[in-house]
């Protein structure tokens, strides 16, 4: 890889550290091509990008970044996880990891918050920015079907008593 080509990566590299809302860092060590083809298309799938960058240079782009804490987990065969939805890459990494074991998360970092293991397990079993748009949708028409049926309710309850008004003078 030539010096030009290293800056493009490395200006690459910072420009998405600066974007993305969380980076996650795991070992692949093991991993075959079919593995890594499959995290991949999981990982796009979801709104997440995998990366498989040289170490010393990610550390160079990481300079000046929220996520700059990652820095010491890139050693050996690292790949970076990102996404700018905070939950999807560490969903992923976190459910490949389980059916892979050659796949070890390291850490990451969520904005200017450094997580270990754990942090990244704990952000995976959060719902996804969807899901939560898709709760907040609920929650603000539940109420206004409530108030439809309130409103709907006093009308079919004298409906039913005239009913069974009828129904009594007609036996």
């Amino acid at each position: 890889m030539d010096k030009a080509a290293k800056r493009e990566l490395v200006g690459t590299l910072n420009s998405v550290f600066n974007e993305t809302s969380v980076v996650v860092v795991a070992h692949y060590a093991g991993l075959t091509v079919a593995d890594m083809q499959k995290l991949r298309s999981q990982m796009k799938q979801a709104g997440a990008t995998v990366k498989v960058a040289k170490n010393r240079l990610a550390k160079i782009a990481l300079e000046g970044t929220d996520v700059a804490s990652i820095g010491n987990l890139l050693k050996g065969p690292t790949l970076l996880a990102y996404s700018s939805d905070p939950v999807a890459a560490a969903k992923v990494a976190v459910d490949f990891a389980k059916t892979n074991d050659k796949l070890v998360i390291l850490g990451g970092a969520m904005g200017t918050t450094a997580l270990n293991p754990d942090g990244v397990k704990a952000l995976a079993t959060m719902p996804s920015l969807d899901e939560l748009r898709a709760k907040l949708v609920g929650l603000i028409q539940a109420p206004a079907t409530k108030i439809a049926q309130l409103s709907t309710a006093p009308a079919a309850k004298l409906a039913r008593v005239f009913g069974a008004y009828a129904k009594r003078d007609a036996a």
